[in-house]
Protein backbone atom coordinates (compact mmCIF):
# COMPACT_ATOMS: atom_id res chain seq x y z
CA UNK A 1 0.00 0.00 0.00
CA UNK A 2 1.30 3.14 -0.84
CA UNK A 3 0.15 6.34 0.37
CA UNK A 4 0.81 10.30 -0.04
CA UNK A 5 2.39 12.45 2.74
CA UNK A 6 -1.29 14.19 2.92
CA UNK A 7 -3.37 11.17 3.57
CA UNK A 8 -2.76 11.48 8.02
CA UNK A 9 -3.12 8.35 9.70
CA UNK A 10 -1.82 7.51 13.34
CA UNK A 11 0.28 4.54 13.46
CA UNK A 12 2.22 3.43 16.15
CA UNK A 13 6.28 3.82 15.53
CA UNK A 14 7.34 2.30 18.93
CA UNK A 15 6.40 1.72 22.58
CA UNK A 16 6.68 5.70 24.36
CA UNK A 17 9.58 5.76 26.58
CA UNK A 18 9.02 6.90 30.46
CA UNK A 19 7.91 10.38 30.60
CA UNK A 20 7.24 12.46 33.41
CA UNK A 21 7.44 15.90 35.73
CA UNK A 22 10.25 15.49 38.45
CA UNK A 23 11.02 17.59 41.12
CA UNK A 24 14.38 19.64 41.70
CA UNK A 25 14.94 18.76 45.12
CA UNK A 26 18.54 20.12 45.09
CA UNK A 27 20.48 22.36 42.48
CA UNK A 28 24.46 22.46 42.97
CA UNK A 29 27.43 24.16 41.70
CA UNK A 30 30.34 22.09 41.62
CA UNK A 31 33.10 23.74 39.25
CA UNK A 32 33.13 26.84 37.37
CA UNK A 33 30.56 26.41 35.05
CA UNK A 34 28.89 23.22 36.39
CA UNK A 35 25.46 22.31 38.14
CA UNK A 36 24.43 19.18 39.34
CA UNK A 37 20.51 18.60 39.45
CA UNK A 38 19.16 16.04 41.76
CA UNK A 39 15.46 15.06 40.43
CA UNK A 40 12.33 13.02 42.29
CA UNK A 41 9.33 12.42 40.87
CA UNK A 42 7.26 14.78 41.32
CA UNK A 43 4.53 12.47 43.15
CA UNK A 44 7.34 10.62 45.07
CA UNK A 45 6.78 7.62 42.89
CA UNK A 46 10.02 5.65 42.04
CA UNK A 47 12.34 6.17 39.02
CA UNK A 48 13.00 3.66 36.58
CA UNK A 49 16.09 1.48 36.65
CA UNK A 50 18.91 2.79 34.85
CA UNK A 51 22.35 1.41 33.85
CA UNK A 52 25.68 3.06 33.94
CA UNK A 53 26.23 4.91 30.66
CA UNK A 54 22.47 6.00 30.47
CA UNK A 55 21.66 9.26 29.96
CA UNK A 56 17.62 11.09 29.61
CA UNK A 57 16.07 14.09 28.14
CA UNK A 58 14.97 17.41 30.13
CA UNK A 59 12.56 18.90 28.10
CA UNK A 60 12.49 22.74 29.04
CA UNK A 61 9.24 24.64 28.73
CA UNK A 62 10.10 26.39 25.82
CA UNK A 63 10.03 22.47 24.33
CA UNK A 64 13.77 22.51 23.56
CA UNK A 65 14.97 18.72 24.29
CA UNK A 66 18.75 18.40 25.85
CA UNK A 67 20.29 15.08 26.81
CA UNK A 68 22.53 14.84 29.45
CA UNK A 69 24.23 11.60 31.04
CA UNK A 70 22.82 9.90 34.56
CA UNK A 71 25.68 10.24 37.21
CA UNK A 72 24.18 9.39 40.70
CA UNK A 73 23.78 5.94 41.86
CA UNK A 74 21.94 3.34 39.88
CA UNK A 75 20.91 1.49 43.23
CA UNK A 76 18.75 4.21 44.25
CA UNK A 77 15.75 4.52 42.26
CA UNK A 78 14.27 7.81 43.93
CA UNK A 79 16.23 9.97 42.64
CA UNK A 80 18.08 10.92 39.84
CA UNK A 81 21.25 12.98 38.85
CA UNK A 82 22.82 15.14 36.45
CA UNK A 83 25.69 17.51 35.47
CA UNK A 84 25.18 20.20 33.13
CA UNK A 85 28.02 22.74 31.55
CA UNK A 86 26.80 25.94 30.96
CA UNK A 87 27.36 26.26 27.45
CA UNK A 88 28.96 30.18 25.72
CA UNK A 89 26.99 29.65 23.16
CA UNK A 90 23.70 27.89 24.59
CA UNK A 91 20.02 28.00 22.66
CA UNK A 92 18.12 28.12 26.23
CA UNK A 93 19.27 24.58 27.40
CA UNK A 94 21.57 25.17 29.22
CA UNK A 95 21.27 28.70 30.39
CA UNK A 96 17.89 27.91 31.50
CA UNK A 97 19.10 25.18 34.04
CA UNK A 98 21.75 27.42 35.01
CA UNK A 99 19.88 30.83 35.47
CA UNK A 100 15.98 30.03 35.82
CA UNK A 101 15.47 26.51 36.82
CA UNK A 102 15.46 26.61 40.92
CA UNK A 103 14.92 23.88 43.26
CA UNK A 104 10.96 22.91 43.66
CA UNK A 105 10.28 23.49 40.25
CA UNK A 106 9.26 20.95 38.41
CA UNK A 107 11.01 19.85 34.79
CA UNK A 108 9.87 16.88 32.15
CA UNK A 109 11.81 14.08 31.51
CA UNK A 110 11.86 11.18 29.24
CA UNK A 111 14.25 7.95 29.29
CA UNK A 112 16.51 6.49 30.07
CA UNK A 113 18.23 5.39 27.38
CA UNK A 114 21.70 3.72 27.00
CA UNK A 115 24.19 3.65 23.84
CA UNK A 116 27.79 3.55 25.98
CA UNK A 117 26.88 0.65 28.20
CA UNK A 118 29.69 -0.95 30.16
CA UNK A 119 30.81 -4.11 28.65
CA UNK A 120 32.44 -6.67 31.04
CA UNK A 121 35.95 -6.50 30.88
CA UNK A 122 39.29 -7.81 32.81
CA UNK A 123 40.41 -4.28 33.22
CA UNK A 124 39.29 -0.51 32.32
CA UNK A 125 40.78 2.96 31.23
CA UNK A 126 38.60 5.47 31.63
CA UNK A 127 39.41 9.01 29.51
CA UNK A 128 37.07 11.88 30.30
CA UNK A 129 37.46 15.49 29.37
CA UNK A 130 35.35 18.13 31.10
CA UNK A 131 31.73 17.54 31.35
CA UNK A 132 32.40 14.12 29.72
CA UNK A 133 32.96 12.87 33.35
CA UNK A 134 29.16 12.39 34.39
CA UNK A 135 28.94 9.46 32.53
CA UNK A 136 32.35 7.70 33.49
CA UNK A 137 31.16 8.52 37.14
CA UNK A 138 28.57 5.36 37.37
CA UNK A 139 30.54 3.69 35.60
CA UNK A 140 33.87 4.07 38.20
CA UNK A 141 31.29 3.04 41.15
CA UNK A 142 29.58 -0.20 39.18
CA UNK A 143 33.81 -1.54 38.44
CA UNK A 144 34.78 -0.72 41.95
CA UNK A 145 31.88 -2.75 43.32
CA UNK A 146 32.35 -5.37 40.98
CA UNK A 147 36.25 -5.62 41.81
CA UNK A 148 37.49 -5.14 38.78
CA UNK A 149 40.95 -3.13 37.80
CA UNK A 150 40.40 0.51 36.69
CA UNK A 151 42.43 3.47 36.08
CA UNK A 152 40.64 7.49 35.19
CA UNK A 153 42.35 9.91 33.45
CA UNK A 154 40.48 13.24 34.12
CA UNK A 155 41.48 16.47 31.56
CA UNK A 156 39.88 19.88 31.75
CA UNK A 157 41.16 22.96 30.88
CA UNK A 158 41.60 24.27 34.22
CA UNK A 159 41.13 22.85 37.67
CA UNK A 160 38.54 25.08 38.60
CA UNK A 161 36.53 23.84 35.98
CA UNK A 162 36.26 19.93 36.37
CA UNK A 163 33.85 18.89 38.25
CA UNK A 164 33.12 16.30 40.95
CA UNK A 165 36.42 16.10 42.25
CA UNK A 166 35.14 15.61 45.61
CA UNK A 167 33.57 12.09 44.66
CA UNK A 168 36.79 11.51 43.01
CA UNK A 169 38.99 12.24 45.95
CA UNK A 170 38.14 8.54 47.37
CA UNK A 171 39.38 6.56 44.81
CA UNK A 172 42.89 7.98 45.50
CA UNK A 173 45.12 7.25 43.27
CA UNK A 174 42.85 5.46 40.77
CA UNK A 175 42.51 8.92 39.30
CA UNK A 176 44.96 10.93 36.95
CA UNK A 177 43.78 14.68 37.25
CA UNK A 178 45.53 16.30 34.20
CA UNK A 179 44.01 20.08 34.16
CA UNK A 180 45.39 21.34 30.76
CA UNK A 181 46.69 24.92 31.99
CA UNK A 182 49.03 23.34 34.29
CA UNK A 183 49.75 19.61 32.78
CA UNK A 184 49.03 19.70 29.01
CA UNK A 185 47.55 16.88 27.30
CA UNK A 186 46.54 13.03 28.66
CA UNK A 187 49.76 10.80 27.73
CA UNK A 188 47.53 8.88 25.31
CA UNK A 189 49.70 6.88 23.44
CA UNK A 190 50.99 5.82 27.13
CA UNK A 191 47.68 4.84 28.51
CA UNK A 192 46.76 2.62 25.30
CA UNK A 193 50.07 0.70 25.37
CA UNK A 194 49.61 0.36 28.94
CA UNK A 195 46.25 -1.19 28.79
CA UNK A 196 46.17 -5.12 29.10
CA UNK A 197 45.13 -8.31 27.70
CA UNK A 198 41.38 -8.00 28.18
CA UNK A 199 41.03 -4.24 28.93
CA UNK A 200 38.86 -1.85 27.34
CA UNK A 201 39.10 2.12 27.20
CA UNK A 202 35.92 3.94 27.74
CA UNK A 203 35.89 8.09 27.05
CA UNK A 204 33.56 10.78 26.98
CA UNK A 205 34.02 14.54 25.98
CA UNK A 206 34.98 16.56 23.41
CA UNK A 207 35.42 15.65 20.04
CA UNK A 208 39.07 16.82 20.36
CA UNK A 209 39.78 13.95 22.41
CA UNK A 210 37.81 11.65 21.17
CA UNK A 211 39.53 11.50 17.56
CA UNK A 212 42.94 11.77 19.55
CA UNK A 213 41.55 8.59 21.94
CA UNK A 214 40.24 6.84 18.59
CA UNK A 215 43.84 7.74 16.30
CA UNK A 216 46.13 6.60 19.74
CA UNK A 217 44.53 3.11 19.59
CA UNK A 218 44.01 2.47 15.43
CA UNK A 219 48.10 3.40 16.20
CA UNK A 220 48.45 0.66 18.57
CA UNK A 221 46.20 -1.74 17.15
CA UNK A 222 44.34 -1.81 20.59
CA UNK A 223 40.40 -2.30 20.71
CA UNK A 224 38.38 0.38 19.43
CA UNK A 225 37.48 2.47 22.41
CA UNK A 226 34.22 2.66 23.68
CA UNK A 227 32.65 6.41 23.05
CA UNK A 228 29.76 8.48 23.85
CA UNK A 229 29.90 11.92 21.90
CA UNK A 230 28.39 15.50 22.80
CA UNK A 231 27.86 16.38 19.04
CA UNK A 232 27.82 14.94 15.87
CA UNK A 233 30.82 13.08 14.24
CA UNK A 234 31.85 14.49 11.05
CA UNK A 235 30.85 11.60 8.56
CA UNK A 236 31.29 11.92 4.71
CA UNK A 237 28.56 10.59 3.12
CA UNK A 238 27.52 10.08 -0.78
CA UNK A 239 24.66 12.39 -2.12
CA UNK A 240 21.29 12.53 -0.79
CA UNK A 241 19.14 10.12 -3.19
CA UNK A 242 15.49 9.71 -3.05
CA UNK A 243 14.69 5.94 -1.80
CA UNK A 244 11.25 3.81 -0.41
CA UNK A 245 10.27 2.54 2.88
CA UNK A 246 8.38 0.17 3.58
CA UNK A 247 6.70 -0.39 6.78
CA UNK A 248 6.92 -4.33 8.23
CA UNK A 249 3.99 -4.12 10.03
CA UNK A 250 1.30 -2.73 7.79
CA UNK A 251 3.26 -2.54 4.42
CA UNK A 252 2.70 0.69 3.55
CA UNK A 253 5.26 2.13 1.64
CA UNK A 254 6.83 6.08 1.27
CA UNK A 255 9.13 8.01 -0.77
CA UNK A 256 12.11 9.66 0.89
CA UNK A 257 13.18 12.47 -1.01
CA UNK A 258 16.71 13.50 -0.96
CA UNK A 259 15.52 16.75 0.68
CA UNK A 260 13.64 14.92 3.49
CA UNK A 261 14.93 12.52 6.35
CA UNK A 262 12.96 8.95 6.92
CA UNK A 263 11.65 11.26 10.41
CA UNK A 264 10.53 14.08 8.40
CA UNK A 265 8.12 11.54 6.19
CA UNK A 266 6.80 9.28 8.73
CA UNK A 267 5.90 12.08 10.77
CA UNK A 268 4.31 13.51 7.67
CA UNK A 269 2.43 10.22 6.70
CA UNK A 270 0.97 10.93 10.16
CA UNK A 271 3.19 7.46 11.77
CA UNK A 272 3.70 8.69 15.59
CA UNK A 273 7.19 9.07 15.94
CA UNK A 274 9.94 9.37 18.95
CA UNK A 275 12.85 11.31 18.63
CA UNK A 276 14.66 13.69 20.52
CA UNK A 277 18.13 15.29 19.16
CA UNK A 278 17.47 14.92 15.44
CA UNK A 279 21.40 14.78 14.81
CA UNK A 280 22.15 11.25 15.33
CA UNK A 281 23.51 11.79 18.72
CA UNK A 282 21.22 10.34 21.41
CA UNK A 283 19.58 7.07 20.14
CA UNK A 284 15.91 8.22 20.57
CA UNK A 285 14.45 7.39 17.26
CA UNK A 286 16.61 3.14 16.46
CA UNK A 287 13.97 1.58 14.25
CA UNK A 288 15.06 -2.09 13.48
CA UNK A 289 15.98 -2.95 9.73
CA UNK A 290 14.01 -5.88 8.38
CA UNK A 291 15.70 -5.51 4.52
CA UNK A 292 17.45 -3.17 2.96
CA UNK A 293 21.32 -1.70 3.82
CA UNK A 294 21.28 1.49 5.68
CA UNK A 295 23.62 4.36 5.14
CA UNK A 296 24.61 5.34 8.26
CA UNK A 297 25.58 8.48 9.59
CA UNK A 298 24.66 8.64 13.05
CA UNK A 299 27.03 9.02 16.18
CA UNK A 300 25.66 6.42 18.78
CA UNK A 301 26.08 3.32 16.81
CA UNK A 302 29.85 1.51 17.36
CA UNK A 303 31.36 0.49 13.90
CA UNK A 304 30.50 -3.26 14.62
CA UNK A 305 26.87 -2.63 14.98
CA UNK A 306 26.22 -0.54 12.02
CA UNK A 307 27.82 -3.24 10.09
CA UNK A 308 24.62 -5.44 11.47
CA UNK A 309 22.53 -3.29 9.47
CA UNK A 310 19.56 -4.51 11.32
CA UNK A 311 18.89 -0.85 13.05
CA UNK A 312 19.26 3.08 11.76
CA UNK A 313 19.05 6.29 13.51
CA UNK A 314 16.18 7.61 11.04
CA UNK A 315 16.81 10.88 12.07
CA UNK A 316 20.06 10.95 9.65
CA UNK A 317 20.72 8.18 8.15
CA UNK A 318 19.55 7.09 4.96
CA UNK A 319 19.60 4.49 2.33
CA UNK A 320 22.72 2.45 0.20
CA UNK A 321 20.01 0.44 -1.33
CA UNK A 322 16.75 1.27 -3.35
CA UNK A 323 14.14 0.03 -0.46
CA UNK A 324 14.02 -0.70 3.21
CA UNK A 325 12.00 -2.20 4.89
CA UNK A 326 11.87 -1.01 8.54
CA UNK A 327 10.49 -3.24 11.77
CA UNK A 328 7.80 -0.37 11.92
Amino acid sequence: MTITQNDHRTMAMKPDEYEADVLVEAKDIVADGVTRLTLRHARLQQLPNWTPGAHIDLIMPSGLVRQYSLMGDPADIDRWQVGILREPSSRGGSSYIHDELSVGDLIRVRGPRNHFELEPAKSYHFIAGGIGITPILAMLRSAEAAGIPWRLTYGGRQKSSMGFLAELEEYGDKVELVPQDTHGHPDLPGIVAGLEPGGLIYSCGPEGLLNAVEGACLAAGAPAPKFERFAPKSIVTKPDEEFEIELQDSGMTLQVPADKSILSVLRAAGVHTVASCEEGTCGTCEVGVAEGTPEHRDSVLSAEEQAKNDCMMICVSRACSKKLVLEI
